[in-house]
């Protein structure tokens, strides 16, 4: 069944690319008689959209440089969690912010050329013969879409596919309340399916993110509506407020136990392309505000999240005899941001722990129980902040079978400045200002740096989350690129990195769309400029 899934997906994906116009049109060759065997009408999108989350799939030209350029060179790096060893481009990229178009194009294209084709297929082809999958279909879809709204801010989403081929973009702020009004349709079908008996959904053999049952889905649809919501909490405070307390207050729940997490499955055919970028390229090691914050922490999780360095380091002199011993095994070092080194000495530091059977983790319950910490710190809900925060300590040391939860939560240790390991110019105090403990006289501020710090530990290793949260919040406090080459200076070095341009193809071969997008952006179409729910405060 999986084999013949692949060969037709790769049929799919060498004839869907294309100008955006024209990825409405069907050139697949593909006839209904062949999509109808075996249910394949419905899990051969499934897959696609499922693995297209995460770019987990192979359309015939790899499947692991994509994913490096369209989120290990941007989200994860610029979220402070990795850094490639390589001096890419001369030195010089999307580390010193001299962003590379052809690399940040790729999570918009890839999506478009092949993820919401196959779900315009799916929604069409199962909103009244199979409503529980077209109810799963709409969960991902804005799983998938508030992904790429939140790298470049407007999208087309209300109107891709529609017969005139007019594609008109949404703001952020209209497609983020569509999101959450589809995750409401979803929840309200799938609630139809509950409790009936000996009941299957046809989505269940599909189900590579969850187990298959209809509880599961439905508490992911409403523990994104709390994402989505807090994301909101101060570009629409009062709509957020409602959907937060409307999806907490849904029968179902949300997710709360370490195991309730999403992640994309490594059985069978699948494999995590981070793994491969990481154990077979060995192009992925710690970013240096990962290192300032976890050591300085003393952060059990620190050795799940990371290796040490495996050994010490001779610096040759001048004349290539060995000189110097930089002291380095059993460390846990990192590479910060923006240095434009020539050198590849930091292959020496830590790797991430991710291989290739590594499932890419989407959602967690850790990340649920911060998200209720912040509404109940805002005064949304009547939970108290302090348990809500410290039970998402607990849900991320369980989820990643670490010891010392308790001692960690009474722990007043601060985050660490960092040295780098070759080059003393690149050091940098410590900006972190919190440690794990709660403190209930702080201000609220300060409560919700110590809350977006765990967070952002907590989601680890999902950086576009970890990136979309810490350019809302300010949290953690990065270190900020010690070279800024950004195009005509148009990111603050302090403020950091705003959102990624749009592709350049959408201007060359559609200026109109190109200009649509960018009237809806409400901005100039850099990487200075903030999105909607970017508001610059917190409270």
């Amino acid at each position: 069944m999986r084999g013949l899934i692949y060969m037709i997906i790769g049929v799919i994906f060498v004839s869907c690319t294309g100008r955006f116009k024209d990825l409405n049109t069907d050139k697949t060759g593909i006839t209904d008689e062949n999509m109808q065997v075996d249910l394949n009408h419905l899990g051969i999108p499934l897959d696609v959209i499922q693995q297209g989350i995460y770019f987990n799939y192979d359309y015939g030209k790899g499947k692991n440089w994509p994913y490096q350029l369209m989120q290990n060179l941007s989200a994860d790096m610029f979220s402070g969690y990795m850094h490639d060893y390589k001096p890419l481009n001369g030195g010089s990229h999307n580390s010193d912010y001299n962003l590379q178009d052809g690399w940040n194009g790729t999570l918009w294209e890839n999506t478009y050329a092949y993820i919401m084709p196959q779900i315009k297929r799916l929604e069409d082809s199962t909103r009244l013969k199979y409503p529980a999958v077209y109810a799963v279909t709409e969960i991902l879809k804005v799983e998938v879409m508030h992904r790429v709204s939140d790298y470049y801010g407007p999208v087309i989403y209300t109107s891709f596919g529609n017969k005139k081929m007019i594609y008109q973009p949404d703001t952020q702020q209209d497609v983020y309340h569509y999101f959450l009004d589809d995750l409401k349709t979803a929840v309200g079908i799938l609630e139809n399916y509950v409790n009936l008996a000996d009941y299957t959904p046809e989505f269940s053999r599909f189900d590579l993110l969850l187990d298959g049952k209809v509880e599961s889905w439905i508490r992911f649809a409403n523990s994104l509506r709390l994402r989505l919501a807090i994301r909101m909490a101060m570009a629409d405070p009062d709509k957020a407020r409602q959907e937060f307390a409307d999806a907490l207050a849904d029968p179902l729940g949300v997710f709360e136990e370490p195991t309730q997490l999403v992640a994309v499955t490594t059985d069978e055919e699948y494999s995590n392309p981070l793994g491969e970028i990481n154990r077979v390229w060995g192009e992925v090691y710690m970013n240096a505000s990962m290192e300032s914050i976890l050591n300085g922490f003393d952060d059990p999780r620190r050795e799940a999240f990371f290796e040490p360095c495996p050994d010490d380091v001779l610096l040759p002199d001048r004349d290539g005899r060995d000189s110097v011993l930089i002291p380095l095994k059993g460390q846990y070092r990192g590479i910060r941001q923006g240095t434009m080194f020539a050198h590849t000495l930091y292959s020496a530091l830590s790797k991430i722990y991710v291989n290739v059977q590594t499932k890419p983790i989407l959602m967690t319950a850790a990340e649920v129980w911060f998200l209720r910490a912040e509404a109940a710190l805002r005064g949304w809900t009547a939970e108290d902040p302090r348990i809500c925060y410290e039970q998402g300590i607990r849900c991320s040391f369980s989820q990643w079978q670490v010891a010392g939860v308790e001692t960690y939560l009474q722990s007043d240790c601060r985050a660490a400045d960092f040295e780098d390991a070759f080059t003393p110019e690149n050091n940098i105090k410590a900006r972190c200002l919190v440690s794990p403990r709660w403190d209930d006289a702080a201000s609220d501020e300060m409560k919700l740096e110590r809350i977006i710090t765990q967070k952002w530990l907590a989601v680890f290793p999902e950086g576009c989350e970890a990136w979309a949260e810490q350019r809302r919040t300010g949290y953690p406090r990065l270190f900020s690129v010690r070279y800024n080459n950004s195009r005509n200076g148009c990111v603050d070095t302090e403020k950091m990195i705003r959102r990624l341009n749009y592709p350049s193809s959408i201007l060359d071969s559609d200026s109109g769309q190109y200009e649509m997008l960018v009237n809806a952006l409400g901005g100039p179409d850099h990487a200075g400029t903030p999105l909607w729910w970017d508001t610059g405060r917190n409270f």
